[in-house]
């Protein structure tokens, strides 16, 4: 691709960025107009202290948390597309997520509701605990993936698998929930509608450390990542341990998976869909450009998401009841087209 078009598509992501920030600043379930944003913003403050409140401690985390979150998972797709050569693959579609949200099941409803309830928004052990038991889910999911792809060749059966260990996660939740406490009942489901205005400012440092970190592990992994597009055999004749490299690809998707899902909830569709945009944008998958577009394009659609989550006038609309909406259309748009767009070269 030209580096033309690489700029125009970068700059565009950027300024999108920061248009559908401001507007998540702006707008939301309660008006405050723009100079009062502005105020608060620039450590003037507000005749109205409850909307410096909004605003500080309610609007800029959640801006944040969408932005961290909507990269993570978009790049979780984007490796686990790249490691399994299948552009359908993703968290959610691949059982990743639902492995993580297992493990917030284990521990959430294991203590009776005290973890993901309000409380724990003073108790950073709790959220530790939950990611923790988000880390475990998805571990274990990504390990039994690892098996069954060095026994099972065929990408669809893949994906056959990973739905499969959906509906064995989902299977065990429901056992949980029917022995669980009503209060632990209430706060998993709760939590499973899936939100970016759970992460406080207190528990930002945690959460964003951990996908910072996990996001600079994938781009030190570009080359990798563009030799496996080429082939394993290829791969190796480059000098690349192919072995190693697919576990440290999986074990950074565990991370970026474990950390938003434990977090935020099971947000789903977005690291299925977001690195098709990327690739349809720039119109290549060299992994150095790829990478860069991905995580904008995720946060893009996340702080979208989130704005439609808050423009309605009854109240707040859960993410996961928007982001298939969004995804739906992209995916039978790639199923339908799949043989005129090649995505691996």
């Amino acid at each position: 691709m030209s580096n033309r078009r690489y700029v125009i598509s970068i700059v565009t992501l950027a300024l999108l960025l920061a248009v559908l920030a401001v507007m998540c600043l702006l707008i939301g379930s309660v008006d405050i107009n723009a100079g009062a944003v502005w105020d608060i913003i620039c450590g003037r403050g507000a005749a109205n202290k409850a909307w410096e409140i909004i605003v500080l401690q309610s609007r800029i985390p959640m801006i944040f948390t969408a932005i961290l979150a909507g990269a993570a998972l978009a790049v979780s797709g984007l490796l686990l597309q790249t490691t399994f050569n299948n552009p359908l693959a993703g968290p959610s579609i691949l059982g990743v997520s639902s492995g993580a949200g297992l493990g917030v099941a284990v521990v959430m409803l294991a203590y009776g509701g005290m973890i993901g309830s309000s409380a724990m928004g003073v108790n950073l052990g709790s959220y530790l605990a939950t990611l923790f038991g988000a880390v475990s889910g998805a571990a274990a999911v990504l390990i039994t993936l690892m098996a069954m792809a060095a026994i099972v060749k065929s990408n669809t059966m893949l994906l056959i698998v990973g739905i499969l260990i959906s509906y064995l996660t989902s299977s065990i939740v429901s056992l949980l929930n029917s022995i669980a406490s009503e209060e632990g009942v209430h706060s998993y489901v709760a939590w499973g509608f899936g939100t970016f205005s759970g992460v406080s400012m207190s528990q930002m440092p945690v959460f964003a450390s951990l996908i910072i970190l996990a996001l600079i592990a994938s781009v030190l992994m570009v080359k990798p990542l563009n030799a496996l597009l080429l082939g394993t055999r290829y791969a190796q004749n480059l000098g690349v341990n192919t072995g190693s490299a697919r576990n440290r690809l999986l074990l950074i998707t565990g991370i970026l998976t474990a950390v938003v899902t434990a977090f935020c909830g099971p947000i789903g569709f977005l690291g299925l869909v977001v690195p098709h945009i990327a690739r349809l944008a720039l119109g290549t998958s060299n992994h150095s450009r790829l990478i860069p577009a991905t995580i904008l394009a995720g946060a893009d659609i996340a702080l979208l998401c989130t704005l439609l989550s808050v423009s309605g006038s009854h109240g707040i609309i859960p993410i996961n009841a928007i982001t298939p909406i969004i995804g739906i259309p992209i995916i039978l748009y790639i199923i339908i087209n799949r043989r005129r767009i090649n995505y691996f070269n």
